[in-house]
């Protein structure tokens, strides 16, 4: 097959997916080993970003998705009204701060990190689609673990985890002393 053909082929499925198609099974579909395919998707993801398009295609963890151009935005509220933005509260942001850097993690390792209860935040982050069950501890009781998701990575701009920033020990350092200060304040009170 042509290369225009492949990567019509590629583009018809991520337009008809909607959600992130992984890179193996792009592959398998048009017949190609996974470096080409995604040597062909990284050629049309150029493409796109060099063109007066308005879509685009990213790369989240291994694999691809077709999505509007941010610049685009102001347009499609005009059609859709106001889309969909949710508040990530510092509360919010905090508890999906835990879960990004400490997952699998449950709900109890969490609260035990934030010193307060967590429910209203894990189930907001749950209902907003930036964490989810991702299984089950082997213990007694069997908690739930969370963890990230690709809309996590989409809302972050990141293709993965290992994107994450990370933190130096002198700044790990003053946040323990920060947190010791203020539980220290909590038992004199």
């Amino acid at each position: 097959m042509e290369i225009e053909k492949l990567q019509g082929v590629i583009e018809a499925i991520l337009f008809a997916m909607g959600d992130s198609v992984e890179l193996s099974k792009i592959a398998a579909a048009i017949e190609h080993d996974e470096q080409t395919t995604r040597k062909i998707i990284h050629n049309m993801m150029d493409s796109y970003e060099q063109e007066n398009r308005g879509i685009r295609i990213i790369e989240l963890d291994d694999s691809f998705q077709i999505c509007t151009k941010p610049e685009m935005y102001e347009y499609l509220i005009r059609i859709a009204k106001q889309p969909k933005r949710y508040v990530l509260t510092d509360v919010l942001l905090e508890t999906l701060s835990i879960v990004a850097y400490k997952q699998p993690v449950t709900r109890l390792e969490i609260e035990k990190i934030r010193g307060v209860k967590t429910d209203h935040a894990v189930n907001k982050l749950v209902e907003y689609g930036l964490i989810e069950e991702v299984g089950r501890m082997e213990v007694p009781g069997r908690p739930i673990l969370f963890g990230t998701t690709e809309e996590f990575l989409r809302r972050f701009s990141v293709q993965s985890l290992d994107e994450l920033p990370t933190l130096n020990p002198e700044q790990i350092e003053h946040f323990k002393e920060e947190a010791e200060d203020e539980a220290q304040m909590k038992l004199d009170i």
